[in-house]
Order: C-alpha cells, then sequence, then structure tokens
C-alpha cells in the first residue's frame, strides 16, 4: 500500500518490539531504513533482519544513548555521511519500570525523564537539518500515560507529556520548513517488553484486552501501519497530531485496567 522506495528512514530505538517492527514496515515498503540503541549486538542484528527484507536497500546501524549527547551527534554525522538527508524520523527511545510515586527514587525519575523527554528533544534537534525541507515526516512515539493518569507511572506520565508537547511545539516552529511532527500513542501491544513488564502473566494480560473496546490486545504491526501512514503523502496534511493506535483503550478501558494492574502489583509486595 505504501511505497517509499528511495526515501531514508531513521528508527532511534529501533532494534526490538514497537519500534523494530516500524523499522521492517519502512524495509518492507521499500526504504533505506537505518535504526539506533545503546548495545551494538541488538543493532546488528537489527540491520541483518532488515537487510535481508530489503536486499537492495541501504541498511545502516549506530550504537548510542540518547542521554549522550556527544555519542547521539556521531550517530547522526554517521547517517549524515551515508544518507547525506532523512526523509522521515522515527523517535522511539523510552525507558519505563512500574514504581508507586512515594517509593520512587530522584534518580529513577531523572532516568526516564533523560531517556524520554530530553532523549526526544536531542534525537530530533539532530535530525532538524538533515529533514530541514518540505516533504519531511518526524514521528514521535509517545505512550497512553501522556494523558491517562495510571498507578506506578508518575514518572513516565510526566515524561510523556512533555514528549506530546514537544510533537506540538515542534510542529508549530517547523511547519514552515515542510516539516511534520506527529506522535503515535500506542495501546496494548503484545510481545513487547514494556506490556510484558506492566501485564506480566496471561491472566493480567486477558485482563486487559478485556478492557479494549476492539476486545484484543494490538500488535506491533498495529503501531507500523500508522507509522507508514502518518509519515506518507497521505497525511501531508496532518501535523501536531498526537494518534492513539489502542483499540479505543483510551476511552475508557486504560484507567480501568491499570488500576487493577497496580492493586495486584502492590498486593504482590
Amino acid at each position: 500500500m505504501f511505497d517509499y522506495q528511495g526515501k531514508n528512514v531513521f528508527v532511534v530505538g529501533g532494534t526490538s518490539g514497537i519500534n523494530l517492527g516500524i523499522a521492517k514496515a519502512f524495509a518492507s515498503a521499500g526504504a533505506n531504513v537505518a535504526v539506533a540503541s545503546r548495545r551494538q549486538e541488538k543493532v546488528d542484528a537489527a540491520v541483518k533482519s532488515l537487510q535481508a527484507i530489503n536486499p537492495k536497500g541501504k541498511m545502516l546501524g549506530v550504537s548510542f544513548d540518547v542521554r549522550d549527547l556527544d555519542a547521539l551527534k556521531a550517530g547522526f554525522k554517521h547517517i549524515a555521511e551515508q544518507y547525506e538527508t532523512l526523509d522521515v524520523l522515527v523517535s522511539g527511545a523510552a525507558g519505563n519500570f512500574p514504581a508507586a510515586a512515594a517509593d520512587l527514587s530522584e534518580n529513577g525519575f531523572k532516568s526516564v525523564m533523560d531517556i524520554d523527554l530530553l532523549g526526544s528533544f536531542h534525537v530530533l534537534k539532530q535530525a532538524y537539518p538533515l529533514m530541514c525541507r518540505p516533504g519531511g515526516a518526524i514521528v514521535q512515539i509517545s505512550a497512553p500515560q501522556a494523558y491517562i493518569a495510571m498507578p506506578m507511572q508518575s514518572h513516565v506520565s510526566a515524561a510523556k507529556a512533555g514528549v506530546d508537547m514537544l510533537t506540538k511545539s515542534l510542529a508549530l516552529e517547523w511547519g514552515r520548513e515542510g516539516i511534520r511532527v506527529n506522535s503515535l500513542v500506542p495501546g496494548p501491544i503484545a510481545d513487547t517488553e514494556g506490556f510484558n513488564r506492566l501485564a506480566p502473566s496471561d491472566a493480567l494480560q486477558q485482563a486487559v484486552a478485556h478492557s479494549v473496546p476492539l476486545q484484543r490486545n494490538g500488535q506491533c504491526e498495529d503501531v507500523a501501519n500508522a507509522a507508514l501512514f502518518i509519515a506518507s503523502p497521505l497525511a501531508s496534511y496532518i501535523t501536531g497530531t498526537i494518534l492513539p493506535v489502542d483499540g479505543g483503550w483510551s476511552l475508557g478501558g486504560a484507567s480501568m485496567a491499570m488500576s487493577e494492574l497496580g492493586k495486584l502489583a502492590q498486593r504482590k509486595e
């Protein structure tokens, strides 16, 4: 359905889970795809899988921590040397762990803010000169915690709310250059590290599925398809949008489900 032949796509955090699914979708659509994450072995494995999907494409991988600005700049320099320009940036670096606010250390709160919010700013700012022309599309990967209060998630809620406002602010500022900036908000996505942490048993995951209006947990492909659309010319008049990809979970089921998961976590403690 989507043709990204000859387009250059960079997926930060693109070596596992939702972000790897997005990288694979762009590779399947013909794009040259670069991925980045902290561990070189995961980068190498992701690049190998992308090259197998699109043997004619130019697949790249760089290793950096979004909290390390010097390493991040070096990674973007390498991408610039290889691609010269970027057509699509997917900013998906994230950190999360369940923690009650009263027990959350200052360092734990700061770590999530540094990865999710400050890291997102670093990534988008470094991408800007490579995308500063009409047609560039930035896709941030946010989370429902940005606008739905959830127990054990105060740090993530604060960070992702900042990410969503960063999306809106940069859409406003960078629109004149022709750069679109949007956020996707995945709901409960099966077989991902984040979902497995929050719902660590089959019974809990089934309970979450029943709280989704569409009565199922999502798949990585659901988010990947949304990314292909929101970055494409079909969405050329869409910017500054926060788009849930959650089967309607944010309409009410999310609060109830996460409240129950929070109670269970507290009882285990």
